[in-house]
């Protein structure tokens, strides 16, 4: 992570880059752009389900866990839909996700998130998604 002192970003750019650093796979980018703090939420009754409290819970365990069910060599393609939507500190984003998982299926999957951004950082993220897709697809034994 880097010490230099951060620019505060508007935050639709904010969440924009976050987006493009997870597409490039720029896990330092990625790192660096929660606050310590931070918060994702993550719906259903899924194994990656819950409340990811920390920088460190949220890129390591939460985003790092996704990388164990996709195919090796691969990687998760993301790309935002349309323009977000911003009211003062809040970004409403639409993403897709698509990948090959483990067992050689193909995952594609509409995304929603609002994030709450603070000093140029996101600070939380409440994500809906098909759980149901993720559960058939990405956590499918390769039956």
């Amino acid at each position: 992570m880097s010490t230099e002192p951060r620019t505060v970003t508007e935050p639709r750019t904010v969440v924009a880059d976050y987006v493009a650093a997870v597409a490039r796979g720029d896990a330092d980018a990625v790192r660096d752009a929660f606050t310590e703090d931070a918060v994702w939420t993550y719906p259903g009754d899924l194994p990656l389900s819950g409340e990811w409290r920390g920088r460190r819970a949220i890129v390591e365990d939460f985003l790092g866990s996704i990388g164990g069910l996709i195919a090796p060599g691969t990687a998760v393609e993301v790309a935002l839909v349309g323009e977000p939507v911003v009211q003062g500190d809040r970004v409403v984003a639409e993403w897709t996700s698509r990948c090959t998982t483990v067992h050689g299926r193909l995952y594609e999957n509409l995304n929603l998130g609002v994030f709450t951004v603070r000093d140029g950082r996101i600070a939380a993220v409440r994500e809906y998604t098909d759980t149901h897709r993720a559960a058939t697809v990405l956590f499918a034994d390769g039956e």
